[in-house]
């Protein structure tokens, strides 16, 4: 229970960093929504849904034995109309997060990787460590499926003509198609990918 609780501290403060992220690119790009609001703190409680926070996460964790998880956060809101560049701005601001999560990963896995150069030794403290890594990773990864709401799709689509808008629209509204996805193809998409950047960044 201990291991689960420590899991969703990490998930949750990953999710809203991931979520800070995007708010401080959209006000990079012009678009003061997100700190308006008051969303650009690490103060938790603005951030979290309580389904997709602590709840789906909670019983995934326990549902898998404490091997897979993952969750969101309530989405900082933004403006695109507000920024300074539509497009760019939207493909910067969809991929702010992602960065952020990988940042996270690429800080705590050069501690994992030259731990015993710095003379860290506690096992504890290096699993824990391993799990902010992996987690970040799988965070990372996940948020690049280009299936509406997630990350990838509003960079794709910021990136495509517009009259590709369509698939978006139609992905948006049969959702259950990223349920299906995710079920069905995470362990032979998600997981591999994950495993090759944690072995990349950790050695």
């Amino acid at each position: 229970m201990a291991d689960t609780i420590f899991f969703l501290i990490i998930l949750i403060f990953s999710i809203i960093i991931h979520e800070i992220a995007h708010g401080y690119m959209a006000e990079l790009f012009g678009d003061p929504t997100a700190r308006l609001a008051g969303r650009l703190t690490l103060n938790p409680l603005p951030h979290i849904d309580l389904l997709g926070s602590i709840i789906i996460p909670a019983l995934m964790l326990l549902g898998s034995g404490g091997s897979f998880a993952f969750g969101w956060a309530k989405p900082v809101p933004y403006n695109p109309y507000n920024l300074k560049n539509f497009k760019w701005g939207t493909v910067f601001v969809g991929m702010a997060g992602v960065v952020a999560n990988l940042f996270i990963a690429l800080v705590f896995g050069f501690i994992l990787r030259f731990h015993s150069g710095i003379g860290i030794s506690s096992l504890p403290f290096l699993s824990m460590i391993e799990s902010i890594v992996y987690l970040n990773i799988v965070l990372a990864v996940f948020n690049l499926i280009p299936f509406p709401p997630l990350d990838g799709a509003k960079v794709l689509f910021a990136l495509l003509p517009f009259r590709f808008q369509y698939i978006h629209n139609y992905l948006e509204r049969n959702w259950f198609l990223f349920l299906v996805f995710v079920l069905f193809f995470a362990q032979y998409i998600i997981w591999p990918i994950t495993s090759v950047i944690f072995g990349i960044i950790v050695g």
